[in-house]
């Protein structure tokens, strides 16, 4: 590799400006006319000036980069949440740093303090337990979003799914096909999402007429292994289901073989809806019936709304829609 030494005052002689001028196209700022921004840029090209980061964070006052703080990193979920972060970023000169909460709140406090020492320019929040009171303390430091959450006081600054109306819409379609006897594998109790979730599989069950049972609601962690247990405690207790609306597609995946090693056939015994739709469920044995939550298009919208924050720009993040996907693991009774 060819190091260059190009120097600020090699690139203010080829253009025939001074150090200043280059220094302030450099900052992008604004007061530098659009001929001579041009013969700059020119001039840095011709040669090869790469500008140095460091510097330029020095001399703007802004290092450039984002703090992006996730949850179990290798979630597929999470991770097309990332991806769509990635894209959202691209271009704008903005670098996201990404690091693991693992649905610690301890660690997630820790892994906040490790992006706030590197002084990045704004924060994204991924899901996690991070407490209001600590939120509305972040906010005040930096430009935050939230991801995956609703909070009150934050509208504008949470981009997140109805997941309520999501959950109403599986149980629903479970009902319309003629399933009265219902099992719900829950996610982590005191996760947001997993509380929206069961609300939306209680109301569905109440508008329908049909009591719910709190034998059929089986607490899990949004884990494959929490799929399976879910089913061996329900076929051990002599439950009788005819239908499973699993946390999430994980949990969906370890019913399934649950069910298969126990000999029972989905769907034409036991339906299954899961949620998130990764890319592995359309091709699962049979084909997972789920909601598809558009991860990227959020982890984009994130991205779109702190920029415009950093920018102090009015921020309008919108409630995303989730869509469920009919496949074939669901099946009329």
């Amino acid at each position: 590799m060819k190091l260059n030494n190009t120097t600020i005052s090699d690139i203010a002689e080829r253009a025939n400006v001074s150090k200043s001028t280059v220094s302030r196209v450099l900052n992008d700022k604004s007061i530098v006319n659009q001929r001579t921004r041009t013969t700059v840029l020119e001039a840095m090209e011709s040669l090869g000036y790469e500008p140095n980061i460091f510097a330029r964070s020095l001399a703007s006052g802004r290092s450039m980069t984002v703090g992006v703080v996730t949850q179990k990193i290798g979630s597929p979920f999470y991770d097309t949440i990332m991806q769509g972060v990635i894209q959202g970023f691209s271009g704008t000169g903005y670098s996201p740093l990404f690091v693991d909460g693992q649905w610690e709140e301890g660690t997630e406090l820790q892994v906040i303090q490790t992006v706030l020492g590197r002084k990045v320019d704004g924060l994204l929040l991924l899901g996690g337990d991070v407490s209001l009171s600590d939120l509305d303390q972040l906010r005040k430091r930096l430009p935050t979003i939230v991801i995956g959450k609703e909070l009150p006081g934050w509208e504008g600054q949470c981009v997140y799914v109805d997941n309520r109306a999501a959950a109403y819409e599986a149980t629903k379609h479970l009902i319309d096909f003629g399933h009265r006897d219902i099992a719900l594998v829950r996610g982590i109790k005191h996760h947001q999402d997993a509380i929206r979730r069961y609300e939306g599989y209680a109301d569905a069950l109440a508008d329908s007429g049909i009591e719910l049972d709190p034998d059929l609601v089986i607490e899990g962690n949004f884990s494959a292994q929490s799929g399976i247990l879910a089913v061996s405690s329900l076929l051990m207790r002599g439950k009788v289901f005819t239908a499973i609306f699993c946390a999430n597609d994980m949990v969906a995946y370890g019913a399934r073989l649950a069910l298969q090693r126990s000999g029972i056939r989905v769907p034409e015994d036991v339906s299954i809806i899961g949620f998130d739709d990764q890319a592995e469920s359309a091709f699962v044995t049979p084909p997972l019936t789920t909601v598809r939550q558009p991860g990227h298009e959020i982890g984009v919208a994130a991205a779109a709304g702190l920029l415009s924050l950093m920018r102090d720009e009015p921020c309008e993040l919108p409630v995303m829609k989730a869509e469920l996907q009919r496949r074939e693991s669901v099946a009329r009774i």
